[in-house]
């Protein structure tokens, strides 16, 4: 019994998985690529080789192909440009490949050893709209409101989606107060969305709420507002993610709403997936982990949960 047990463990074969991460300057993604390395510590024979995609579609690639040339078991990816799917998936071959957080452009014709952990982006924008929507309303202010719009990387599906989100939310008829007077990009991040909020500050308009893609971009926008010593209960604010800034910004009474985004489980689940489709297991190729509302009432329900 001995001999066949040693035996069977001289057989076992650790799993590779090499992780392609669009970028680890990031706080959100820093929380999903920490995620997935907890995960796979936990597991038998499990080990992750993860690089940075440095934002550049051309170093992803590059990756994916060396990954594929040192033998990896599977791949994930957190894609940099979302519209690079195809590409992506041409380059795994016959690799299993997951492709995490973001949604790449060919998510609906994969083939059938991929697959996507994510959340819906469907539900991010739209919890984070309307709830800015029924703040406004229950502030008396459903005579019409004027505010901003902060779009990430328009190259990522995400923030094409969280901002039609906010569009479609404004066109309801209980919303319909709500004009937005200037959308623009930050790209994701806090220090651009501070220089943006500066730059709307100057025009002088009155507004009454910010709506943006991240929490990071709505934390940049605070910082601006701040510096300009508005008074931060007059103005709705929101973002999404629910990172521990954003959770700190709303019990300061800054941030008004945010929707956490499950960075740990959708890292842990695409490990997870990855690790079924190396085996030759048949996995959901939508996997879709749920966004959830985050306000001052159940604010200290996520403070622990990224």
């Amino acid at each position: 019994i001995a001999l066949a047990t040693l035996s069977t463990t001289a057989l076992a074969k650790d799993l590779n998985i090499g992780v392609a991460i669009a970028t680890f300057d990031d706080n959100f993604i820093t929380v999903l690529r920490t995620s997935m390395e907890r995960h796979a510590a936990g597991l038998d024979g499990v080990n992750l080789q993860i690089e940075d995609g440095k934002n550049e579609v051309g170093t992803q690639l590059n990756q994916i192909q060396n990954f594929i040339a040192s033998g990896v078991d599977a791949i994930i990816v957190n894609i940099v440009d979302t519209s690079a799917g195809a590409a992506m998936s041409a380059a795994a071959g016959k690799t299993p490949l997951v492709y995490v957080n973001r949604e790449p452009d060919n998510v609906d014709t994969l083939p059938a050893t991929q697959a996507f952990v994510a959340s819906n982006e469907i539900e991010s924008g739209t919890l984070e709209a309307f709830q800015i929507c029924r703040n406004l309303r229950a502030a008396g202010k459903a005579g019409g409101a004027k505010g901003y719009l902060m779009n990430g990387q328009l190259s990522n599906q995400a923030a094409v989606q969280r901002s039609k989100d906010v569009h479609d939310v404004i066109k309801m008829d209980m919303c319909k107060f709500m004009t937005l007077t200037d959308e623009q990009t930050a790209n994701w991040s806090r220090e651009e969305a501070q220089n943006l909020m500066t730059n709307w500050l100057s025009a002088g308009e009155e507004f009454d709420f910010v709506i943006a893609n991240n929490d990071e971009m709505a934390i940049g926008a605070i910082q601006a507002m701040k510096a300009a010593g508005i008074d931060m209960k007059k103005v709705e604010v929101g973002g999404v993610d629910a990172t521990q800034d954003a959770l700190v910004a709303m019990q300061a009474g800054e941030l008004d709403v945010t929707v956490f985004q499950d960075a740990k489980g959708q890292g842990a689940g695409s490990v997870d997936t990855a690790l079924k489709l190396a085996k030759g297991e048949k996995v959901d190729q939508k996997v879709y982990i749920p966004f959830k509302l985050v306000t001052p009432d159940n604010v200290a329900d996520f403070l622990s949960k990224n």
